[in-house]
């Protein structure tokens, strides 16, 4: 078979190419020669990558408006991005996710991790949520939802363009059906015995966070017979968790009235309305506001948005982690548990850990870090690619 008549891009010769032969997915502006011809490249279209001795590293989608120039999309010189590539690698990422799941709720494509750079997938029942946020799946978003649908046998597919990525991309931010017809009301999602309603054209992201199951369970592990606060809840993420496992009462805080509203048709359909009470308001300034009114909850959880979203955000970030484990600290009953998230992708494990220690420190509090967790299974880690392992859960027991 003869290579595909790509054009090429070369590294720079001081930018080392080990990274990508050890399988970085990815190279930045910076390490590529740029000049009139690199620069005219369609966003989106592919190349040959090359060492600066001209030897083969992959072939790639390119962004020259993006400071991740290069995406690598194979490393082989004759792969053709086309349906049948496209079908072979959707049906790996379908194959992994019919092994661990009953019901067809899940993320079926999580971006560099199943093979499709920079492209989200999620699941609900027979309707994909696609999020193209690098160029080339923006261009191919009509086929990647014709190859997706045949493969689920999904009947609508949702494009989703809201999002950072998709801006530093220079992607616009216009939603679209691609294929079948937007659901006129919420979908009700099963969770952990929970049922949550996804909003999968006016919610947040693909319309819900499915990454958060396994820490769901084991909070569930914890709730019987608790009194759980559940802040930054959206659609009542941990909360309706915990009420589906028999928490005696859950309270939701968020700052969105329509997130409230779904986690409140998300207790009625359950049938623990009587037990679940929602509060609209800042989060910092309600855990304050628990606190003045002498509050006390067996079991505290924060899930807040991505304070360290970039690396520039780092200090910032995880100063806003310090205060949200300070207050949330001295809602919680002796012997209780505090369970704080991040989904920065700038801030490890460890960074993250640290600040939320130091804030339950400044609260006086002390205890033990009794569970570590992470997304589920359906948002795979790329081993060589920090970022794909964003989500961290931390639990205390504190004293």
């Amino acid at each position: 078979m003869t290579a595909p008549s790509f054009p090429v891009i070369r590294l720079k010769p001081k930018a080392n190419p080990r990274p990508v032969r050890f399988g970085a997915p990815w190279v930045y502006a910076d390490d590529i020669v740029t000049d009139r011809r690199t620069k005219a490249l369609a966003p989106g279209s592919f190349a040959h990558l090359e060492d600066a001795n001209r030897a083969y590293l992959a072939t790639v989608t390119v962004n020259p408006v993006s400071k991740i120039f290069a995406r690598v999309m194979a490393r082989d010189p004759e792969t053709v991005v086309d349906p049948a590539w496209l079908e072979a690698r959707g049906a790996a990422a379908l194959a992994h996710r019919a092994r661990l799941f009953d019901a067809p709720f899940y993320r079926l494509i999580h971006a560099e991790a199943d093979g499709f750079p920079g492209v989200i997938v999620d699941r609900f029942g027979d309707t994909l949520v696609l999020q193209p946020n690098a160029a080339w799946a923006d261009v191919m978003a009509d086929e990647i939802a014709a190859v997706l649908a045949r493969l689920t046998g999904c009947r609508t597919v949702l494009k989703n363009a809201s999002g950072r990525t998709r801006s530093l991309e220079g992607l616009d931010d216009a939603d679209a059906v691609l294929l079948g017809s937007a659901p006129a009301a919420p979908v009700p999602v099963p969770m952990n015995e929970a049922i949550y309603m996804a909003d999968l054209t006016g919610g947040q992201k693909t319309g819900l966070f499915f990454d958060q199951r396994p820490n769901h369970a084991f909070v569930q592990r914890l709730s019987k017979g608790a009194d759980v606060l559940d802040v930054f809840s959206h659609v009542g993420g941990f909360s309706l968790a915990a009420l589906a496992a028999g928490a005696c009462r859950a309270v939701a805080v968020d700052g969105s009235a329509a997130a409230l509203d779904l986690a409140a048709q998300g207790a009625q359909a359950m049938g623990v309305s009587d037990r679940y009470v929602t509060r609209k308001g800042d989060a910092f300034d309600t855990l304050a506001a628990l606190q003045s009114e002498g509050a006390q909850f067996d079991i505290v959880v924060c899930d807040p948005p991505a304070f360290a979203p970039s690396k520039s955000a780092l200090e910032r970030g995880l100063r806003a982690y310090d205060r949200v484990a300070r207050l949330a600290a001295l809602l919680v009953k002796p012997g209780g548990y505090l369970v704080l998230c991040s989904c920065s992708h700038a801030a490890d494990l460890d960074a993250f850990r640290t600040a939320c220690t130091r804030g339950i420190g400044k609260a006086g509090r002390a205890g033990q870090l009794v569970y570590t967790g992470f997304a589920g299974a359906d948002h795979p880690q790329l081993p060589s690619l920090a970022e794909s392992g964003y989500l961290k859960a931390l639990a205390y027991r504190l004293t």
